[in-house]
């Protein structure tokens, strides 16, 4: 799979986004105190503001905000929290960059608030399966979705892929039966998400291709992972050159969406994969039968 068979990402507030043809980024906003590699850097409306159009500057064709940090055992917030943090940011994003806004959220109430302010995308790290009213939010609304399997709170299957398979399509099951067309659906594999040790997380990104079977486009987002410290030696804050190897390699593995601390260094190694890419599909196109 070359990552290049084009399909349109059709979000809210009737937005759509093509997806394969050129990888897309997604910025990571963390409107959080606490968030493993930028946590409190961006906990105010307009740091947050600042970051997000830094972002779309750079390459970013989606920004993530998020209320509440996903790294393993953080402090949970209260759901009037979370919506106090995001909702600003996306109500005074929303009038200043054309780029697509998503809400990195588990809660129903806060992905329909936040659509209600103008988010386009609904990104979901329990893949609908903690509140799966967001699915119906989204039927209703026709938000895109971001369904990510994790292995959190629930035992997994040993072979990392059936593992997905086993999740995932529970997921999709909940999306159809509230009336989600999949060309509003994205999936993500969840690097580090209970994929406790650096060999199951290496161990999915060489078998990534396998996710095709889907037939929906895939987002990887491995970006400053633990795993990734693990491989390298680096600290979190030192990890965008090794989530930029990992981006390339994942692109070249048909992944088509890229969730990122740092747009622009993953931006050129994606530029780089894109235009080899590119040259194998003329390279096939012109090469004789």
């Amino acid at each position: 799979m070359t990552g290049l068979e084009g399909s349109i990402w059709r979000v809210g507030h009737g937005r759509e986004i093509e997806l394969g043809r050129r990888s897309v980024i997604m910025a990571i906003i963390n409107v959080t105190p606490d968030s493993f590699s930028d946590g409190g850097r961006f906990e105010t409306v307009d740091a947050a503001v600042e970051q997000a159009l830094r972002a779309v500057s750079e390459g970013a064709g989606i920004v993530d905000i998020g209320g509440e940090s996903t790294r393993p055992n953080a402090a949970k917030v209260s759901p009037s929290e979370e919506q106090a943090r995001v909702l600003p940011v996306i109500e005074a994003l929303r009038g200043r960059t054309q780029a697509l806004i998503s809400i990195d959220t588990y809660r129903a109430e806060t992905a329909r608030l936040a659509i209600s302010a103008g988010a386009h995308i609904v990104n979901d790290v329990f893949g609908l399966q903690k509140e799966p009213d967001i699915a119906d939010i989204a039927a209703v609304t026709g938000a895109g979705l971001c369904i990510m399997h994790t292995g959190r709170d629930r035992v997994k299957l040993v072979d990392v892929i059936a593992d997905q398979v086993h999740f995932l399509e529970r997921s999709l099951d909940i999306a159809a039966a509230s009336g989600v067309n999949r060309d509003r659906i994205v999936l993500d594999p969840g690097f580090g998400f209970a994929k406790e040790t650096a060999e199951e997380n290496l161990e999915l990104m060489a078998r990534f291709s396998e996710l095709s079977r889907f037939g929906l486009p895939l987002l990887a987002g491995t970006s400053r992972k633990r795993f990734l410290g693990a491989v390298t030696g680096r600290e979190a804050q030192d990890r965008d050159a090794a989530t930029a190897a990992t981006s390339a390699l994942l692109r070249l593995q048909g992944a088509a969406v890229f969730r990122v601390h740092n747009v622009a260094i993953n931006r050129d190694a994606l530029d780089i994969a894109d235009a080899m890419l590119n040259a194998r599909q003329e390279f096939e196109r012109k090469r004789p039968t």
